[in-house]
């Protein structure tokens, strides 16, 4: 214990305290200095966040050094500080580098303001997201079938970009797949990594389209490598997912001015040939109370 104090005692009064301040302020240097470091520290994250404060806190040692150099004529404060100019001017560069590196095509750019920005995806991310489809944007003329029903195998994921994608089965018309829409998310979601599928609609373009296709063993590698990009592309496809169930649920009528709900267990389409597609709305209301009934009667004789 004596020696720490010893050392603690020493560390604080080797130096004499100040008995008389000094009267004359520092120079404008030394205070533009100071400004620029409180500015500098506020700041964001991101590329551009990193550029802001790497640029004020070199300005902020660069004047330090000035004054160090002119006024208090202080090598050692000289020299840190200008090492420390040296520093941020090196970070500066290399974020300008990659904030450079990391440009895209016009669709890119505005898949990303659409889609990824709003989410909070930065620029790194979304370049990984990018690579993966090769940067590629592929065109499909009107008329032409993107997939045809027990045709076509389900070997990608695609997300159009531009243009207007009808989908049929047995010529019936479903919905629509407009632009930032998936193409095909309801059959990536319903094959495992290792299955294998063909598609049960077919998907045509009416106009002139565009869309970005990311293979699917490439795209299951980026989801190994980063868990993030996977959680991201499972909410994306859910969501997607659910549009196109409720622009079903928008061509679905029950009778009676009922609208089919979706959510609604007991109200569905029959699929056989030859009977309503929609069940009467008196129908599902008994269909509905006879289940209930019989739920009742169940808990009834456990008891």
């Amino acid at each position: 214990m004596g020696e720490n104090e010893s050392f603690w005692e020493s560390l604080i009064y080797a130096h004499p305290t100040c008995v008389a301040w000094k009267q004359e302020p520092e120079g404008s240097i030394y205070h533009l200095a100071s400004i620029l470091f409180v500015v500098g520290f506020m700041g964001g994250s991101g590329f551009f966040g990193l550029m802001y404060v790497f640029s004020l806190l070199g300005l902020g040692f660069l004047c330090s050094s000035v004054w160090a150099w002119l006024d208090i004529c202080a090598a050692d404060i000289f020299s840190w500080n200008f090492v420390l100019f040296v520093i941020c001017f090196i970070q500066f560069i290399y974020v300008t580098y990659q904030v450079r590196s990391v440009s895209f095509e016009k669709e890119f750019q505005e898949l990303y303001s659409s889609l990824f920005q709003p989410l909070g995806i930065s620029l790194t991310v979304f370049r990984k997201i990018v690579l993966c489809c090769d940067a590629e944007v592929v065109t499909l003329e009107k008329e032409h079938c993107y997939a045809m029903q027990g045709k076509t195998p389900i070997d990608k994921l695609s997300m159009l970009v531009s243009g207007r994608i009808s989908v049929t089965v047995d010529g019936e018309f479903l919905h629509y797949i407009f632009p930032l829409q998936f193409l095909d998310s309801p059959e990536w979601d319903s094959l495992r990594p290792t299955e294998e599928g063909i598609f049960q609609v077919t998907l045509t373009a009416e106009t002139d389209c565009r869309y970005v296709a990311w293979r699917r063993k490439k795209l299951y590698l980026l989801f190994a490598k980063h868990r993030f990009i996977s959680r991201l592309f499972s909410i994306l496809i859910g969501s997607d997912i659910a549009d196109k169930l409720y622009a079903l649920n928008d061509r679905v009528h029950v009778g009676k001015g009922l609208r089919y709900d979706i959510r609604l267990p007991n109200f569905y389409q029959v699929a056989v040939p030859g009977t309503p597609k929609v069940q009467p709305a008196e129908q599902l209301v008994s269909n509905s109370r006879q289940k209930f009934t019989n739920i009742a009667n169940c808990d009834s004789s456990k008891k």
